[in-house]
């Protein structure tokens, strides 16, 4: 088998599965859903580890697969681009998916959709490699469409829940705002480019650097400028970044397994991965750098204090997403295009396994989310314990950790920037790594330290989870879904219970990268040759990597010297003191944070109002739309076509048919008048022409 036909395989045995799967659903038993999907994803998997040792090899291709459309000199194909970048992609986005597939086979065992869920993430899979693969922008769209399109089923996977159709609705509308964008930044490369391959226009980028356009009136704007934030706009949907990120929170009203899969691990990375391909055209413009980092600057910070009011314990870890997205945008806007995709790959690990060990907890709190209601599970879920403290402990960028690595290494990069924007961008990240590491302990205080407090929550019978509502395969409710085990929330006398090992052995095989992988991956992929024919960066506009690498080289010598140089850094101490406050608030204390939050009840609500956002999309957009259709409606369709063009010109007619019916009077002497009338003015037209 050759390698171009292993490429083809890869993204094909995904869709193979999920095509055979979701078509005959209804006649295939359970067990054939996750043998047939889990063997497709893993046979890409295997294919992908190959392809990723070939490219160590020095292996690269970049080929067109097979010609879709040709129209005049501009050819749209589907072709490969394979090289470190898009191999190292692959390795990540085929392990995780195949983690979350054994892992769905123990969380969606009751749930009557098992094989339409089987379908729909095999089917992201393939959506995810194609848009990764891509060589050139149309398969890139067609992927990035695709990811979009499968996350839409996905959090609305529930589909009879008001909630779940809310959460995806909301997530497609936004994406679009992004997505537009995003298609007239591509529209802008095809036009001035001429071409759709990144190979030709990132050859031809420095030609047009210097070209500008003319958008509004006189005034210019440089080309490249415009053509970049077009495209960022497209990553600020996908990647949840500030103002498109309010769809990624409520898209937890999906299963669990989603979650990790699409929020955590894979689609929302696919911006961060997006510009870092696109790194040629972004080092001819500083000012679409700095804006890349001023907005991440202000996702990274902002979001990490929604998570620090969040009980939910899928919200919280939700909130952290947006806030080490935000992290991986600044690396971008500071010119470091691979500390950002050696942080993308770190998190998908970490977060991958703090979402599923959240799912862990939530199976065995029999489906109750509320923090509140939990304590003491480390006693009765010892693996889900230890794998949730190692993902915790690398989120916050404890030395040695593999987070450590990559988290540290924005902040150094951002520090050492002199792009505009980066002493807010530092500030930003600085202070997030203090917030970062308290809310993610309060949330693992409350859930595996302390008192059992589920033995005197009181549970409210309408606040039913998602399993007990789930809707059956053809739509409706099934009352008998589920099981007494699947109640929502533990009685006074219930214990909490690890599940089977298709859950637990996810959460291990994730520990492990989230443990080792930064002190692995940290010199080549950083400060070595792993990206030096994939990634461009101007050293002498852009010079913040060439001073890390500097001062790596300099100061620390090796992944080692660097997390021990890390403990005596400001990152660690204040990592540690947000972990140090929230045990004592927590587990010491909790009357604190409770009259903390009367004191500041203000700025509470403005933090559980998520600074308004959503109120103001509701207000002035959905608001602002449903304004202007009923002003439409009332004008233009009951004044305007039905008023005056339908009905008023029957009204006219009707009008002059009324006066016209006046010459019929059926009088003889009226027609003998009008007849000699007639004779008279026809005698005259006549004798007048002759």
């Amino acid at each position: 088998m050759t390698i171009k036909q292993i490429l083809i395989l890869i993204p094909l045995l995904p869709l193979f599965a999920a095509a055979l799967v979701g078509i005959f659903r209804n006649y295939l038993p359970r067990w054939a859903a996750h043998v047939l999907t889990i063997a497709g994803v893993g046979a890409a998997f295997v294919l992908s580890v190959y392809i990723f040792n070939q490219t160590l090899s020095g292996f690269t291709l970049n080929e067109a697969v097979y010609t879709w459309l040709n129209s005049g000199d501009v050819h749209f194909e589907v072709g490969f681009l394979i090289d470190n970048l898009s191999a190292m992609m692959m390795v990540v986005v085929t392990f995780v998916s195949l983690m979350v597939h054994i892992y769905t086979i123990g969380y969606m065992e009751e749930d009557p959709g098992y094989s339409r869920f089987f379908s729909y993430i095999s089917l992201f899979t393939f959506s995810m490699l194609m848009l990764v693969m891509s060589n050139n922008f149309m398969q890139l769209f067609f992927g990035w469409e695709a990811v979009g399109l499968v996350s839409y089923l996905l959090i609305g996977f529930w589909f009879t829940r008001p909630t779940a159709i809310y959460a995806n609705l909301k997530a497609f509308l936004v994406n679009r705002v992004g997505d537009f964008g995003f298609l007239l930044g591509i529209g802008m490369v095809l036009y001035y480019f001429g071409n759709l391959d990144y190979a030709t226009v990132f050859q031809r980028a420095p030609e047009l650097a210097e070209v500008q356009v003319n958008l509004l009136g006189s005034s210019s704007w440089s080309l490249m400028t415009v053509t970049c934030l077009l495209l960022f706009v497209g990553a600020m949907g996908k990647s949840a970044q500030v103002p498109l990120h309010v769809w990624l929170p409520d898209s937890m009203e999906g299963p669990t397994p989603i979650s990790a899969l699409i929020h955590a691990a894979t689609m929302v990375t696919a911006g961060i991965f997006m510009v870092a391909r696109m790194s040629p055209l972004y080092e001819l413009s500083t000012t679409a750098l700095s804006t890349v980092m001023v907005i991440g600057a202000i996702t990274a910070l902002f979001m990490g204090f929604l998570g620090i009011i969040q009980n939910d314990i899928k919200r919280v870890v939700a909130y952290s997403t947006l806030s080490q997205l935000g992290y991986m945008t600044v690396a971008l806007g500071a010119s470091a295009y691979s500390v950002a995709i050696f942080h993308l790959m770190t998190h998908a690990f970490f977060k991958a396994l703090l979402f599923l060990g959240a799912g862990s907890v939530i199976m065995g709190m029999h489906h109750d989310q509320d923090i509140r209601n939990m304590g003491n599970l480390k006693k009765y879920l010892p693996i889900t314990w230890i794998t949730s403290l190692i993902g915790s402990l690398a989120l916050i960028g404890t030395p040695f950790f593999s987070g450590f690595y990559s988290k540290d290494s924005i902040i150094e990069a951002v520090e050492l920037s002199h792009i505009p924007g980066s002493g807010f961008a530092y500030f930003a990240v600085i202070v997030g790594v203090f917030v970062t590491a308290f809310y993610s302990f309060r949330l693992y205080f409350l859930v595996f330290h302390g008192e059992e407090k589920w033995r005197h929550a009181k549970h409210d019978d309408h606040a039913h989870a998602a399993h007990v509502d789930a809707p059956r395969d053809d739509g409706h409710h099934d009352d008998h879904a589920h099981d007494d085990a699947h109640h929502h929330g533990l009685g006074p006398n219930d214990n909490p219970h690890e599940p089977g090992w298709v859950v637990t052995l996810p959460l291990v095989l994730l520990a492990i990268p989230s443990l080792v992988i930064g002190y692995i991956a940290l010199e080549p992929m950083v400060f070595g040759d792993f990206f030096r024919s994939v990634i461009f960066v101007n050293p002498e506009a852009h010079p913040a990597m060439e001073h890390l690498a500097h001062h790596y080289h300099e100061f620390m010598h090796s992944p080692a010297g660097m997390a021990i140089h890390g403990f005596t850094s400001l990152p660690f101490i204040l990592a540690a003191s947000g972990v140090l406050l929230s045990w004592f608030f927590y587990m010491k204390r909790p009357d604190i944070p409770a009259a903390i939050k009367a004191r500041f009840i203000v700025i509470y609500n403005i933090l559980d109002n998520k600074y308004g956002f959503d109120s103001f999309n509701e207000k002035f957009f959905a608001g602002g739309s449903r304004c202007l259709g009923n002003l439409l409606w009332k004008f233009g369709d009951i004044m305007l076509i039905d008023g005056a063009m339908v009905n008023g010109a029957a009204n006219t007619m009707g009008k002059i048919a009324a006066r016209l019916r006046n010459l019929q009077s059926g009088l003889i002497y009226h027609y003998a008048f009008a007849m000699i009338i007639g004779v008279f003015l026809l005698m005259t037209f006549f004798i007048k022409i002759n």
